[in-house]
């Protein structure tokens, strides 16, 4: 990463300053003027909002340089991996860590850059079913072989699991016209959520919009809400419809073999954007006599920066959370930016040779745990909202991701991710793995030989998907653009890739109507 760094930074300066003189050679003939564009932060959105750029340009042939920034050491924003052991060969997710049938921006980028993909749930020759949902008391259905066997959510629940798979290919159909004229590209997502009739979904929250359309009961409070919980942690009283809906598309996830963050890398190196790592962008200026933007830069480890401040831009696209990315943008008349509230995720992953203790999940001896455990609230608990709708299991969710070679001991070993909202601790984890040694009620201690390795982070992972009919606007200024309001509509990285797609549309849309 530090090497990806360095070159980058070298290649950067030498982009930049050719990008300078391509500016100034060019004042004198407009008609071959080369546009600059700026785009802040590389996951998702950025990425897509570069890759698109750049083929867009290109077919209207227009000549086009790209500077991507990116406070980080790596490219994928909230989708990246961390090394198990600290072996860079067992790479293991950390953040966005599926996409579904329906991600077609994703998929594409799959194929055109060769990337291989494997299975979200995997068939590891570990003893257990595949997945179960628990209460806190006990788990209210498992699947032996795929999170969705039919006949046993139709023996169990009648017929809402029909009823909600078709009210989901219902809602994703009009979603998918997002991706299409005359809904593509928009310049409003609250008037094009509104056009495809998508508002009266995001309105509601989970809870009603099932009521709405006649289902409810176990199925919604088992099933549905483990699905939201997994995936947003949140409970159907508070989350939306729409997100509720795109929890249930779970069709054919899977992953790339390696991380995610891969689509994101390819993308950016194919739009052949002059990439800086580890320099964060803290003000977006109007150089008043041009009219262009400029920005203003902070790298401790950069030697450009005096340079950096002094290029300006025909357009700069935002594609991070405005409120964490410490941005100024008080030079400009951008108005308010509404500030939602994000969800502190904590992920945990370890390593044990242990499995799941069959105890903790109140289970026989000789039961073997499942080996995706997704949680649910018991029949009468009240739904919490924000940290407190974790309830009374403690956790949205623990997966046995694979088994794994501990490279320092060469034993068999297995890897794990636990979704909280707050740090599992010793005590948690002993009775999770069933290593506990309680002494007097003292507190259980765990040791290195019963977790050989684990890493904590807490990522800003998504909102709270609270109803709302408004959403942030996507031009915030003349040529500055935004794509963070694609998050409290639906928050996953092939949203965020949509919205860059769609943002870099709109940018060379404009330019042609200038030009004309």
């Amino acid at each position: 990463m530090k090497l990806h760094a360095l070159v980058s930074g070298v290649l950067g300066c030498l982009h930049i300053n050719e990008a300078l003189a391509n500016e100034q050679a060019v004042l004198h003939t407009p008609q071959d003027y080369v546009k600059n564009v700026a785009i802040v932060g590389a996951g998702a959105g950025g990425a897509s909002a570069a890759y698109h750029l750049s083929r867009l340009a290109a077919a209207a042939g227009i000549a086009v340089n790209i500077t991507v920034f990116e406070r980080n050491s790596y490219v994928g924003g909230r989708s990246t991996t961390v090394n198990a052991y600290d072996d860079p060969s067992i790479p293991v997710e950390l953040g966005g860590s599926v996409f579904v049938k329906v991600n077609h921006i994703l998929n594409d980028a799959v194929k055109e850059f060769n990337l291989s993909t494997e299975e979200s749930l995997p068939g590891i020759k570990v003893p257990g079913a595949a997945l179960a949902i628990w209460n806190g008391q006990g788990f209210v259905v498992t699947f032996e072989d795929s999170w969705w066997d039919t006949a046993k959510l139709l023996w169990r629940y009648g017929l809402a699991p029909v009823k909600t798979m078709r009210l989901m290919r219902s809602v994703v159909g009009k979603f998918l016209k997002m991706y299409e004229e005359p809904a593509f590209p928009f310049e409003s997502l609250t008037q094009v959520a509104q056009d495809l009739e998508l508002l009266a979904v995001t309105a509601a929250t989970g809870e009603q919009y099932l009521a709405e359309n006649g289902i409810g009961g176990a199925f919604g409070a088992d099933v549905v809400q483990a699905s939201t919980r997994v995936n947003y942690a949140q409970n159907l009283k508070y989350i939306h419809g729409l997100e509720t809906m795109v929890c249930m598309a779970a069709e054919n996830a899977h992953s790339v073999r390696g991380g995610n963050w891969q689509i994101f890398d390819r993308m950016i190196a194919a739009s052949n954007s002059t990439t800086l790592l580890e320099t964060a962008v803290t003000e977006v200026r109007r150089l008043h006599q041009s009219k262009r933007l400029s920005l203003k830069v902070d790298s401790t480890d950069r030697e450009d920066v005096a340079l950096l401040n002094s290029k300006s831009y025909d357009d700069v696209v935002l594609a991070a959370p405005l409120q964490f990315s410490d941005i100024s943008l008080r030079s400009l008349d951008v108005g308010m930016v509404d500030e939602i509230p994000y969800v502190q995720l904590h992920v945990t992953l370890f390593a044990s040779p242990f499995l799941l203790s069959p105890a903790y999940f109140n289970l026989a001896p000789d039961k073997p745990t499942p080996r995706v455990i997704l949680t649910t609230l018991p029949k009468g608990e009240k739904p919490g909202k924000g940290r407190e709708g974790v309830g009374s299991p403690g956790f949205f969710s623990v997966s046995l991701l694979r088994p794994a070679t501990n490279p320092n001991t060469g034993g068999q070993e297995y890897l794990y991710k636990i979704f909280s909202p707050s740090p599992p601790n010793a005590t948690f984890l002993a009775h999770l793995l069933g290593v506990e040694s309680l002494d007097n009620g003292a507190a259980a201690e765990i040791s290195d030989h019963d977790i050989t390795w684990i890493y904590r982070k807490v990522w800003n992972s998504y909102p709270y998907e609270y109803p709302r009919v408004t959403f942030e606007r996507i031009r915030l200024a003349d040529g500055l653009w935004y794509t963070g309001g694609m998050d409290s509509f639906i928050s996953t990285m092939e949203t965020n890739a949509l919205m860059g797609m769609n943002v870099a549309r709109l940018i060379v849309d404009g330019w042609l109507r200038k030009a004309e």
